[in-house]
């Protein structure tokens, strides 16, 4: 199903990002472009990230870069 529908970006692929340290949709929009265009897949996007159960959430608080591996695979 996809997520972003100008990018086509789906929830598959916001997931995966996620697992691999993506904690915010601007972290995603990072990743994948999503949410950087209309916009309207944002709250979507927030939905799949949840609440407090990103494991990389305290790196990110403290400024550190959680989307290496991200970057490496792209």
């Amino acid at each position: 199903m996809y997520v972003c529908n100008c990018f086509g970006v789906t929830e598959a692929q916001v997931k995966k990002h996620a697992e691999g340290g993506a904690c915010t949709p601007r972290q995603i929009a990072s990743a994948c472009k999503a949410g950087t265009d209309c916009g309207s897949c944002v709250r979507r996007i927030q939905a799949l990230l949840g609440r407090g159960s990103c494991p990389r959430r305290e790196l990110a608080d403290q400024g550190e870069p959680v989307l290496a591996e991200l970057d490496e695979a792209a």
